[in-house]
């Protein structure tokens, strides 16, 4: 993983819409992805609606997520969680199956999904990604879905 943020993308001049589909477990650390992302889109697309939706765990963020890019009503969705290694190999199936829905939901819809659904084998590293500003993963999928949401404008006008 990087140690700091990508470079933030042009302010967005044109509406756009974003959400964000987010975990209740783990909170605090979760609570942390969100706010960045929040503060990062405000920055950078100052005229978008924004919609944070809550889930349980991170099993049932696709589900919500599908639900969202079904509706071709958005132009990226955030997907935030965090799983953290525990005894069993629990954290790593939890993480490949989210992680292939998400991306199966953005190829099938055509809609750009920003996977923050993390694992971390330990609080630490959580709470620098998650908490502390150098490499917040929050910050990062924002400016990800500015510029993801520019790119394929850009592509949808031509």
């Amino acid at each position: 993983m990087s140690s700091t943020a990508p470079s933030r993308p042009k302010i967005a001049k044109a509406k756009r819409t974003f959400h964000i589909v987010a975990s209740r477990f783990n909170a605090q650390y979760v609570d942390g992805l969100v706010d960045h992302a929040m503060n990062e889109l405000r920055a950078l697309a100052p005229d978008a609606n924004i919609s944070l939706h809550c889930v349980p765990g991170a099993f049932e963020i696709p589900v919500v997520v599908r639900e969202l890019a079904a509706r071709n009503k958005t132009d990226a969705v955030i997907a935030c969680g965090v799983i953290l290694q525990g005894e069993t190999n629990h954290a790593q199936n939890l993480s490949r199956s989210v992680t292939d829905a998400l991306q199966r939901i953005a190829v099938e819809h055509a809609v750009p999904v920003i996977n923050v659904v993390l694992s971390f084998d330990n609080e630490g590293q959580a709470r620098a990604r998650c908490l502390e500003n150098q490499i917040n993963r929050g910050t990062e999928a924002a400016r990800a879905a500015v510029e993801i949401a520019n790119v394929l404008a850009d592509l949808r006008r031509s």
